[in-house]
């Protein structure tokens, strides 16, 4: 009979839908950085899988996508609990509110370990207030084994809003890969496609999915509002917005509606964010709820200073006037005001991307992540990496 030691741990990872994401990245690091002789793993997507999923490296990861019309899964129920009869997984792992429903036939289908975890908040509950949704947690709770929260802010609320014991709950904040994501050595270089010229450019960006809760067009207004007010900006202000979603045509209005089009780069979803990121001078992320942003993580880690919405687990990774600048969510004023004074004083923020990076290497480099996955997925972890 096989060891528990020698016994590899199926971990079946739930989500809504697997697309590019903060979320979905860190199911891509799991798969890939836990040890492949200890976990496989397989990815259930209520809805559909997208490309994003050729991040995988390991051929044995296995995607499973149900195309879940909108609404309530109730009409999935079978299938789902017949999935995890013959898949028999030792670790449920659930994403966000939409896969919480999932955690109930987990425990009916007597998987070992149920952790879900919270990795922000939707557009339509920014702040977690949302009655229904809070009594919908408070009723899948007793099926939860155990709950991950990637912001303190998200820990807090379970602990206050939802009852969840300290006990059974833990804070892990994303990872990300500081040899990847690293500064730029020398001149900054341009990217493969972008009509902007770093070093004679001054360039701002962003990056995420363009959807409500990002809040793109935000930066947009910020844009052309700081460059209105500060023509000097003109002749060398860029903005880069990268990614794709609903949110395209928003922006594109607000830039051809002040004549700007022409100085806004917007590519669409890339695979070598890395590089776009050390091209830039300053990192924005306009959001109007966050958990523990990644592409906020990896900006850091590339050296760039960064201006943020006071929103989420953000203030906890951006330390005022000494990482970069905290503003208030949908104040295209502030946000106007912050990009101005990063053009206006090049060295300070210089110095606050050096510091960023030390910040990201101390605090939230991809190790300290995945240890702590491992600890919670495996309870022989701790003394395997003792």
């Amino acid at each position: 009979m096989e060891s528990i030691t020698s016994k590899r741990l199926r971990v079946l990872h739930v989500v809504y839908r697997f697309d590019v994401g903060g979320l979905e990245n860190v199911i891509v690091q799991l798969i890939n950085r836990l040890p492949p002789e200890r976990y496989e793993h397989v990815v259930l997507s209520l809805s559909s899988v997208s490309d994003f999923a050729q991040r995988v490296q390991w051929p044995d990861a296995r995607f499973i996508a149900l195309n879940k019309p909108p609404g309530h899964a109730v009409s999935l129920y079978p299938r789902i609990y017949r999935l995890l009869r013959a898949l028999r997984p030792d670790v449920l792992h659930t994403c966000n509110l939409a896969a919480l429903e999932v955690v109930p036939l987990g425990w009916l289908a007597r998987v070992p370990l149920r952790v879900h975890a919270e990795h922000g908040w939707d557009a339509h509950d920014p702040d977690g207030s949302n009655p229904r949704y809070q009594r919908l947690r408070r009723l899948y709770k007793p099926f939860v084994g155990h709950y991950v929260a990637v912001s303190r802010d998200l820990d807090d609320y379970l602990g206050r809003a939802i009852g969840v014991p300290a006990t059974r709950r833990s804070l892990i904040a994303n990872g990300v890969d500081t040899n990847v994501f690293f500064p730029a050595h020398g001149p900054r270089s341009a990217v493969p496609g972008c009509p902007f010229e770093p070093g004679w450019h001054w360039l701002v960006g962003t990056v995420g999915r363009l959807q409500t809760v990002k809040n793109q067009p935000l930066l947009a207004r910020a844009f052309v509002r700081a460059l209105q007010d500060n023509p000097t900006m003109r002749e060398t202000a860029r903005l880069v917005i990268v990614g794709a979603g609903p949110l395209r045509a928003e922006v594109e209005r607000v830039l051809a509606e002040a004549g700007m089009s022409e100085l806004a780069w917007l590519p669409g979803a890339r695979h070598d964010v890395a590089d776009l990121l050390r091209s830039l001078n300053l990192f924005v992320l306009p959001s109007q709820a966050e958990g523990t942003s990644c592409t906020l993580q990896e900006a850091m880690a590339c050296g760039l200073p960064v201006v943020a919405t006071a929103v989420g687990g953000t203030p906890d990774l951006v330390e005022e006037g000494v990482t970069g600048h905290l503003v208030p969510p949908d104040d295209e004023a502030a946000l106007a005001a912050a990009l101005v004074r990063a053009f206006d004083q090049p060295d300070q923020a210089c110095l606050q991307g050096l510091v960023g990076r030390e910040h990201a290497v101390q605090r939230f480099a991809m190790r300290g992540m995945l240890r702590q996955y491992q600890d919670l997925f495996d309870p022989l972890a701790g003394q395997q990496h003792d």
